[in-house]
């Protein structure tokens, strides 16, 4: 387990979590150098707004976050907490293009989300069906977490102290975010954004008067005259502010964000230092694409959600795609999911074949396993996994089991669950993802030859398994033909043999698809029967 492993070793760790945990340590010495007392633990926290169906980018921050918390723990032996903030009091401002009873959201509009019913009927609101299902995925990927709610924080009186405070530095607040709005804006600009006790809905309205002795503000809608109160949920704060805010209240020590948040970090870190409290932690992340280049979002539906990654790829490819280069922007859609998973695949049996600590605490598999890394193998890859399906039409777990005990004969369902796991996401993977997109075409002269000198060869060696010697013998048949490069070679092998224009190492399928039935597929492909075109 991680906790194995020395604080000694986590500390000159060079992984970006322990990175980032160095920023939290150092931190905390200057706390301690300022005199200052030591919290009973040091907070970390991640937002989500409700107002659409929680996307993958979400998942994303909360393992990211979790961790740099795990790493901290390692080096500090300091206890730590995971808050993961809803933002469901916003008023919803648009209805989301990916969720049903469109017609009846915008009636809601200006509402807080938890004030809004819930659009699929399974519970109390829009804001707790998507907290609800947010807090699902968390649960299935074992996160330690505390979840708060916006809307509780404010009504329960968790963030009264905090709004007294904005309260009290109302103008400090409001100069800092005045120069960042525009003129029809900055006139009209409040932190506070009072809920009509009427209507229920947030309102956008200028605040007349504020005090703080009272802790009130006074505004105007529709001509009449109001005072509330800015504590027990009468109120609610403008994001910026209100990240502030909560900062304060809930003594955050780190928080990452997406790259679009940079000003705003820097904003609301204004406003915290001027309300009295010191900006947490953290860095900001870059941010997901879909296939066209275009950022995800949950209002648009864009992108791939946690539930189309699982049904294709198992929970540790995902979480290797979060861990890896949180800096840099990468496309997110269903092409990526074999990759993803053939990378996990790798690193897991590099892991096991390291020697020292210092080498394994900062393998990737180390962080998405928290320190204890499963011992399972992988005699296949998901690529060739795909493959075999694809040339064998296999249909079924049992068809495709055939030939992996073939290939590697003490591999079982039974002792290895986790390749099983994979057989499964493969069968479902190519129906869906891989078999609609499939374009075979017929040889041209040069490649029949070609392909018919193989097929020969092949069938010279029906019982080799070793992909790489197989391999040679692919290399030397294209050679022989005149292929230069050799990758047109390849290329042709997979878009005749396939479909496709590229795959796995091809003497790696023909390994454990069997020499033999290759041949014959080849000998099917050069007939015709792949394409329809003799």
């Amino acid at each position: 387990m991680a906790s194995e492993f020395a604080p000694e070793l986590a500390r000159t760790a060079h992984a970006w979590p322990f990175e980032e945990a160095r920023k939290v340590l150092a931190r905390l010495e200057r706390r301690q150098n300022r005199g200052l007392a030591e919290p009973g633990a040091i907070t970390f926290e991640t937002g989500y707004g409700p107002s659409g169906l929680p996307h993958i980018g979400t998942f994303g921050e909360v393992a990211r976050t979790s961790w740099v918390r795990r790493a901290f723990a390692l080096m500090s032996g300091i206890p730590t907490r995971l808050c993961s903030f809803s933002d469901d009091m916003d008023g919803l401002r648009k209805v989301p293009g990916n969720v049903p009873n469109q017609d009846m959201l915008r009636e809601h509009l200006g509402l807080p989300l938890t004030a809004i019913p819930d659009p699929f009927g399974t519970h109390s609101s829009y804001g707790a069906h998507n907290n609800a299902r947010l807090r699902a995925f968390l649960d299935s990927f074992g996160f330690e977490y505390e979840f708060l709610s916006a809307t509780e924080c404010y009504k329960s009186g968790r963030f009264d102290n905090a709004l007294m405070t904005v309260l009290a530095n109302y103008e400090k607040v409001r100069d800092i975010v005045l120069p960042t709005l525009g003129p029809e804006r900055r006139a009209t600009y409040s932190p506070f954004l009072p809920i009509c006790p009427r209507s229920g809905r947030v309102l956008q309205v200028p605040i007349l008067e504020w005090n703080a002795t009272r802790g009130t503000i006074v505004y105007e809608d529709e001509g009449r005259r109001s005072e509330v109160p800015v504590t027990g949920g009468h109120c609610k704060l403008q994001w910026k502010a209100d990240w502030a805010m909560r900062w304060l209240a809930l003594g955050v020590d780190y928080e990452m964000s997406g790259k679009d948040l940079i000003s705003s970090v820097e904003l609301s870190s204004k406003i915290l230092r001027a309300i009295g409290g010191e900006p947490p932690e953290g860095f900001n992340y870059e941010l997901f694409l879909d296939e066209n280049g275009e950022r995800i979002s949950k209002s648009r539906g864009n992108g791939l959600s946690i539930e189309e990654w699982l049904a294709y790829g198992p929970p540790e490819s995902l979480s290797l795609f979060m861990y890896q280069k949180p800096r840099t922007a990468k496309r997110l859609y269903f092409d990526v999911i074999p990759k993803a998973v053939d990378e996990y695949i790798e690193l897991l049996r590099q892991y096991w074949s390291l020697s020292e600590d210092s080498q394994r605490i900062e393998s990737a598999v180390w962080h998405i396993h928290v320190g204890d890394p499963p011992p399972d193998s992988y005699p296949v890859s998901f690529a060739l996994l795909l493959n075999l399906v694809s040339a064998s039409n296999a249909q079924d777990r049992d068809v495709l089991w055939g030939f992996i005990r073939a290939y590697a004969p003490a591999a079982d369902p039974n002792t290895n669950p986790a390749l099983d796991r994979l057989v499964g996401h493969a069968l479902r993977y190519y129906e869906d993802r891989v078999k609609p997109l499939k374009r075979y075409r017929a040889a041209n002269e040069k490649e029949r030859a070609a392909l018919e000198d193989l097929a020969r060869v092949l069938q010279s060696i029906p019982e080799e398994r070793n992909g790489e010697a197989v391999q040679n013998l692919v290399y030397e048949v294209g050679k022989r033909h005149g292929f230069e490069p050799l990758r047109e070679w390849f290329r042709a092998l997979y878009e005749i043999l396939f479909g496709q224009s590229q795959g796995p190492r091809f003497g790696s399928f023909a390994a454990l698809f069997g020499c033999r039935p290759t041949a014959a597929l080849i000998h099917r492909a050069v007939a015709g029967e792949l394409t329809g075109v003799a």
